[in-house]
């Protein structure tokens, strides 16, 4: 019998991988943009929240006219910055995709899809959905001195998931399918980065373990966990968890993990009243509960049928968000926003955290001049690890706007509006040490686009934050008004 050798079966994966790898790159050659989308990876611009200095100490000098009465001026931090009637806010869990192109695009007058989800990448390249709308304005409420304040959720990372860090596909006006923008597995790193330029707050969640009811185990994952985000976010770390699947493993082990400073959870948790509260809340986990748009709602009107002293806030945790989640954000702009009555303050939990750590533990030294006709504070603003949010409103008692003939600050502050109250004086005080950065760079983001609207409200925005300068008013005079 003649004995037939077979061929190796190395070679037979060899020629399939030869004829697949043909028929790949003859699909590129027909459609080019849709296989090499390297000509789209610009480094993108971040807010250098990793070097903001921790702590702050400000002067403000206040010079009055004669109608002013110096002795009666009385100072003090309010329960609720910009002193709004009640607190709202959101955490989004599962570091889901939605939280970007629905939550934080409703926000920031970005497009909507019914259906579909996109990135940042391309959002930045005009390639996006065939069904996308846009609200044509931003939601947020006011700082009770002309400037827009923008709602600023929270999101949940899976930072130790690979996931995090795949490729986005960018290939403008090609129709033939739309699966690039199928819903990714989670948030990418990217539009992270772009939501936290914006006042989005981020939280740990579901971390690496295959022991979730493991304290030692989860707490170890806590530490890598935070080492990937402050590698990804340049320096920026993670101060929040929202308890995943009520599993209250995750919250014992963030109370031995000092970085971790404020949790929420949806049981056995404290619900806040914020005209109430008399501590620093570190370490205290606070109650959010999950509704539906529709719950929220309800939820909300409700809770504002009471007085002011009375309410509690309303934190709704969510999942997935959509057309749905973006129309009630909607709503609740225009009737307690900025297009409403502009009662509402709409924090991250991480900006809520430190400005009533501020509140509790910060200082305000008063001193009058009565010959000079001026008053001058100086305050005292000491943070905790990871503190992002250096900003605070001061209600000054016995003086109003119609009072004031100028206010100057000390270069420490850069950011500073005044108005009114109910009470007397407000003034907001901001001293986060790259405003100046941050607003420059989106005048040059709309000069290099001078077609996009959207691209000017958000110059004119992140410019009004700044005190008055020179430099400000340089940059306003490169928008047109």
């Amino acid at each position: 019998m003649k004995i037939v050798k077979l061929p190796k079966l190395n070679l037979y994966f060899k020629l399939i991988f030869l004829i697949g790898s043909f028929l790949f790159i003859s699909s590129c050659i027909s459609e080019p943009n849709l296989c090499n989308t390297s000509s789209y990876d610009k480094v993108g611009y971040y807010y250098p929240y990793g070097t903001e200095s921790q702590g702050a100490t400000a002067e403000i000098t206040i010079q009055v006219n004669s109608d002013a009465d110096l002795e009666s001026v009385e100072a003090e931090i309010p329960s609720l910055k910009y002193n709004k009637s009640w607190l709202f806010m959101l955490t989004q869990d599962d570091c889901e995709q939605s939280a970007y192109c629905y939550s934080f695009a409703a926000i920031n007058d970005m497009p909507i899809s019914n259906q579909y989800y996109y990135n940042l990448k391309q959002l930045e390249y005009g390639d996006l959905p065939p069904d996308t709308v846009s609200f044509g304005k931003t939601l947020g409420c006011t700082d009770g001195a002309g400037n827009d304040v923008r709602f600023a959720i929270t999101t949940t990372l899976a930072s130790e998931d690979n996931n995090m860090n795949a490729k986005v596909t960018v290939f403008p006006g090609y129709t033939k399918n739309y699966y690039r923008f199928c819903m990714m597995s989670s948030l990418i790193w990217d539009n992270v980065k772009e939501m936290l330029n914006y006042g989005t707050g981020i939280a740990f969640h579901d971390v690496g373990t295959d022991s979730v009811f493991d304290i030692d185990s989860i707490y170890k994952h806590y530490v890598i966990a935070q080492d990937s985000i402050l590698k990804r976010l340049s320096g920026r770390g993670c101060k929040m968890l929202a308890e995943p699947n009520g599993n209250k493993t995750y919250v014992h082990a963030a109370m031995n993990y000092a970085p971790i400073q404020t949790m929420t959870a949806q049981a056995g948790a404290v619900e806040l009243y914020p005209f109430k509260v008399k501590d620093d809340l570190q370490k205290t986990l606070l109650e959010r509960v999950f509704y539906s748009s529709d719950e929220a709602k309800a939820a909300v009107i409700s809770n504002l049928q009471k007085p002011e002293e009375e309410r509690s806030y309303i934190h709704v945790g969510v999942h997935g968000t959509d057309m749905g989640w973006c129309k009630f954000l909607l709503w609740l702009n225009d009737t307690y926003g900025k297009n409403g009555d502009d009662s509402v303050w709409f924090p991250s939990l991480e900006e809520y955290y430190e400005y009533n750590y501020y509140r509790i533990h910060g200082s305000i030294q008063k001193s009058i001049d009565v010959s000079k006709r001026t008053i001058k504070l100086i305050v005292s603003l000491p943070s905790n690890q990871y503190f992002y949010y250096p900003s605070i409103t001061i209600n000054l008692k016995g003086i109003k706007k119609s009072n004031i003939v100028s206010v100057s600050s000390s270069d420490s502050v850069t950011g500073l509006s005044y108005g009114n109250y109910s009470g007397g004086l407000m003034l907001n005080l901001n001293c986060r040490n790259a405003l100046l950065t941050n607003a420059t760079h989106y005048v040059e983001e709309y000069e290099a686009d001078k077609t996009s609207a959207r691209k000017r409200t958000d110059a004119i925005y992140f410019v009004k934050m700044l005190k008055e300068s020179d430099q400000k008013t340089n940059l306003l005079k490169r928008l047109p008004q």
